[in-house]
């Protein structure tokens, strides 16, 4: 079944988060979206700030913010609620 555009977000925030910072190559391959579609979706949670990226030292890491937070908690909340209706 093909992932809907709620779903995928869900998925490379939880990427995030559970890695706690990431790298984007990283991100990129565990997002299992093409290149074209990663970067979309990337750019549209950096606006929204649902991620952000942070520097180090030598590299750029993405992290979670806590508005991304909020929408994985929220995601959980509907997917939860469609199942115990089985909608």
């Amino acid at each position: 079944m093909k992932r809907g555009k709620l779903e995928i977000i869900k998925d490379i925030l939880a990427i995030i988060q559970n890695s706690r910072s990431i790298k984007l190559t990283p991100l990129l391959r565990k997002s299992n979206l093409s290149s074209k579609s990663f970067y979309e979706y990337f750019n549209e949670l950096k606006e929204k700030e649902l991620i952000k990226e942070i520097k180090d030292r030598k590299n750029k890491k993405i992290i979670i913010t806590e508005k991304g937070l909020d929408y994985l908690n929220k995601y959980k909340n509907i997917i939860g609620f469609i199942e115990e209706f089985d909608l």
